[in-house]
């Protein structure tokens, strides 16, 4: 098997995984949000962190995997920044209508094209332009419903964007820069990560809910979930770092917002939650702009090999090997829903 093929190989398990981990955590905090009634999503994202961390370390002592630190402030900036936009995109959520939160989700590809197109130089051909523009439109008319707009929410919600971005580039930039796997950044960054929301998890929980995290009553059953909770969650975050690493963020959304049409039809197959003519349209345009995504990236994936190659001979003799790999830069929530009052609403996965 050549290389090409154990990394596209990699690429789908990478990919299939993310895809039923983060579905399984859907139904896991779903029954937890919604009938056990643990509406504290930014705590509940610190305590998967924590897990996550633990069942690295343990993996690291039975040699699964090679620690190899790197860079101490760049791993701590980019776990207290992964935080923070945890944080944000709770916050958006429990600060604005779920139509607008739906948005704010939707203007993460678009802001991610434009900070790479910026600051990496990364060029998305037209192809790729036109099947992102058919994929948002299609989860825009699955999910997005009012668009009730205040000013706090909004700000809330571009911070949440912007930084959501810049810490998905980032997962996928210190990879390459540091040539760290996935599972080594990963287990490095948790830490700051998890304390970050630690520390902010219970104020912000008790903002959005009135509530107090500390006095809410954990009978076995509400255990039970939080634990199974934080075991999907284990593979959820490992998925979307090794996602990340070998795709980009770009394509991270667009698989997420494939998690999301698969999220509602699930619940309306197997849960009878409600269903319109509208959600199935928007589901399939949605499938076609993934399809027609992933049909152009298949294509220009197989074009730059040859490009390569034709470029080779143009190099005269005695010069120096040409700088064949500018990194570009391209290429962690997880995705929680409520019921305006109590903030949350059940149908979307929370940040893991």
């Amino acid at each position: 098997m050549s290389e090409n093929q154990r990394f596209q190989l990699g690429t789908i398990g990478a990919l299939s995984l993310s895809v039923v981990s983060s579905v399984s955590i859907v139904i896991c905090n779903k029954a937890l949000i919604s009938t056990l009634g643990f509406t504290f999503a930014t705590t509940l994202t610190s305590w998967h962190l924590l897990v996550t961390f633990c069942s690295l370390h343990v993996a690291l002592w039975i040699k699964l995997f090679e620690h190899k630190p790197f860079d101490a402030r760049a791993v701590m900036g980019f776990g207290v920044l992964n935080g923070i936009s945890i944080g944000l995109l709770n916050l958006s959520l429990g600060f604005n209508s779920v139509g607008f939160y739906q948005m704010t989700k939707l203007a993460i590809i678009p802001c991610t094209v434009l900070l790479e197109t910026l600051f990496f130089r990364k060029k998305f051909s037209r192809n790729i332009q036109l099947s992102l523009a058919i994929l948002l439109v299609g989860v825009g008319i699955a999910t997005v419903t009012d668009l009730q707009l205040n000013l706090l929410g909004s700000v809330l919600s571009l911070f949440a964007v912007v930084t959501t971005c810049i810490a998905q580039i980032m997962t996928n930039t210190i990879q390459k820069k540091f040539k760290v796997s996935s599972t080594q950044l990963l287990y490095q960054s948790c830490p700051y990560q998890a304390l970050t929301l630690f520390i902010t998890g219970p104020v912000l929980d008790w903002l959005l809910t009135n509530h107090n995290v500390f006095a809410f009553n954990y009978t076995p059953q509400v255990l039970f979930f939080i634990v199974l909770s934080c075991l999907i969650a284990v593979s959820v975050n490992f998925s979307t770092f090794l996602v990340i690493g070998k795709t980009s963020p770009v394509t991270y959304q667009v698989l997420g917002h494939l998690k999301t049409c698969l999220v509602l039809a699930f619940g309306y197959v197997l849960l009878r939650d409600p269903f319109s003519w509208r959600n199935i349209l928007g589901i399939l345009i949605a499938v076609v702009g993934m399809v027609l995504y992933s049909y152009c990236c298949t294509i220009e994936a197989q074009q730059k090999p040859s490009e390569a190659s034709a470029k080779l001979p143009e190099v005269k003799e005695g010069e120096s090997d040409p700088l064949m790999g500018v990194e570009n830069g391209s290429g962690v929530l997880n995705e929680s829903a409520v019921p305006k009052a109590p903030v949350w609403k059940a149908d979307k996965d929370l940040h893991a």
